[in-house]
């Protein structure tokens, strides 16, 4: 393995000096072994984020095979939520621990062994434990795919190393509902949790081979920052059941709500203080104080809130308003993620090319472009009217992702690296949870909006409306309804249905309209990066 050692002591807030000296990037090679490491990682990340998509995307059949209530049922994909969200932010430290190669390979093998288990539960209790066990295992993937990137690679191979990482961040949930829908209908639900088998044992050989065996350190242990992992813990596990439940639950209506919401603010509160009075804290905050790794966790931030919202609503659309099926729904979200696998080989020679902080910026643009083209939705718009879209979005994901994260942790020194994968990380998974969370609520107030506003406009005494009621009754009468009585009733009980549906096709447009609005704010924080320059062993310059 060849690196570039980032070494340097200090606070992460502290800049280098422009004057440190870094090897040529063409001196900088890569073994074989450290490909097949990095590969390998970023597999693993891939199947734990698709392994999401494709349980929410039989989330229905699965309830109803254990005997789960629609609310009760929701507990299986939150408790992995929960889980995965809690060990993001503590897997850099307990991979120094236990070391990398041990900690990686454990979890792999337990995440897998968990996943064939989901197949074999038979009622919520048992299917909650197994999924946040399975969560626990899962989580760590995902950050210690990033680390692999930033510690193992040099920088200039960074993006190399990001745009394999981006394949399983952005593609994995676009085609997790295919994958799920189709084997969901195919072979049944059970199916859905063999699918990583293959690709894991092929992920699980890889890092067996690629990784070195280090030596553990248990005296970690006794220096730990334990109060920070406490309040960490309790703060992102709590805000996420808030965010996973609390739509259900009617928000603050709700007691438990309450509670629990209480408890993530004084927990995450008390968290900020400890990491940054503490002298080795858990997480290095202060590194988002750095311009360009703090504005590109923000632009990371809504990156999320947009591609799983997005991943929010177009299945419910298409399945509310067209009926789809949940593999008419992949088959959907497919034109997202397929022309990825083409786009996000070119980005790192593109990127020799044009300034990173244009392309993610055009990205951004595109990613707004692409919602809008979906805003005009209507009782017909559905599968076919969605492909242009999402080819745009397609293309503004695979412009964004790599090339931020690499403007992002360009300059973070090694000893930082765990910390610096664990915020940016988190943070898009947070954009994503607190983003379905917002676009659920918000859908629901404007569906209500639309439909208070149509029901007043549909009077009885209105010509318009007098001549459709007769106009159904009349259709009623010859298509099988003969009672002369009941008739009229179906032709209203039909017009409240139209009525209905044209509110929440009006509020899923104004759904889009607000995710592309808020990616505006993504943007601004893009235009204000500033140029990453060149790296060395103290930093960015």
């Amino acid at each position: 393995m060849s690196s570039t050692a980032l070494t340097s002591p200090g606070d992460p807030h502290a800049g280098s000096s422009p004057n440190a000296g870094s090897a040529p990037a063409a001196t900088e090679t890569v073994s074989a072994k450290t490909w097949v490491a990095v590969v390998g990682a970023a597999l693993g990340a891939f199947l734990a984020i698709l392994n999401i998509q494709i349980v929410s995307s039989s989330l229905a059949d699965i309830q109803g095979a254990i005997g789960a209530g629609v609310d009760e049922g929701g507990w299986i994909t939150t408790s992995y939520l929960v889980a995965e969200i809690i060990v993001i932010p503590i897997s850099g430290w307990l991979s120094r621990v236990f070391s990398l190669r041990s900690y990686l390979l454990v979890n792999t093998f337990s995440f897998l062994v968990l996943t064939v288990a989901c197949a074999f539960t038979t009622d919520l209790t048992q299917m909650i434990i197994v999924r946040a066990m399975q969560g626990f295992a899962g989580g760590v993937l995902i950050p210690l795919a990033f680390s692999i990137i930033m510690t193992r690679l040099p920088p200039s191979k960074h993006t190399i190393g990001l745009s394999i990482y981006s394949i399983s961040a952005i593609f994995a949930p676009a085609i997790g509902p295919v994958i799920g829908g189709y084997c969901n209908e195919t072979f049944g639900w059970q199916s859905i949790f063999f699918v990583n088998l293959l690709p894991g044992g092929v992920m699980f050989a890889m890092l067996w081979f690629s990784l070195d065996r280090e030596p553990r350190r248990f005296d970690l242990l006794a220096h730990g920052d334990w109060l920070g992992m406490v309040t960490i813990a309790v703060g992102l596990g709590a805000l996420e059941t808030v965010l996973e439940e609390g739509q259900k639950d009617d928000w603050l209506s709700s007691p438990f709500i309450v509670r629990l919401a209480i408890i993530a603010a004084v927990a995450l509160v008390a968290f900020t203080i400890t990491q940054l009075v503490r002298k080795n804290p858990l997480l290095h905050l202060r590194l988002l104080m750095r311009r360009n790794f703090g504005l590109g966790t923000v632009a990371n931030f809504f990156f999320g809130f947009s591609m799983y919202g997005w991943l929010y609503i177009v299945p419910v659309y298409l399945a509310r308003i067209q009926g789809y099926n949940a593999q008419q729904i992949g088959g959907v979200l497919i034109w997202i993620g397929l022309p990825q696998l083409l786009i996000l080989p070119l980005i790192p020679t593109v990127m020799k090319y044009i300034d990173p902080r244009r392309l993610v910026a055009a990205g951004y643009a595109l990613f707004i472009l692409g919602s809008l083209l979906a805003v005009r939705l209507s009782g017909d718009f559905s599968g076919p009217q969605f492909i242009w879209s999402s080819l745009v979005r397609a293309i503004a994901q695979s412009m964004v992702m790599a090339p931020l994260s690499a403007i992002a942790v360009a300059g973070i020194e090694r000893q930082y690296a765990g910390s610096a994968a664990a915020l940016y990380n988190m943070m898009r998974n947070l954009g994503g949870a607190i983003g379905i969370a917002v676009l659920q609520t918000f859908l629901t107030k404007r569906e209500q909006f639309h439909s208070n506003v149509l029901t007043q406009q549909v009077s009885l005494l209105g010509a318009a409306t007098r001549t459709r009621l007769a106009e159904l009754t009349g259709r009623f009468m010859t298509h099988g309804v003969s009672d002369a009585a009941v008739a009229p009733r179906e032709a209203i009980v039909a017009t409240g249905r139209i009525i209905r549906q044209q509110a929440s096709v009006m509020a899923y447009s104004d759904t889009i309209i607000l995710q592309s609005a808020l990616l505006g704010l993504a943007l601004v924080a893009v235009l204000l990066l500033k140029k990453a320059g060149t790296i060395s062993a103290g930093g960015e310059h």
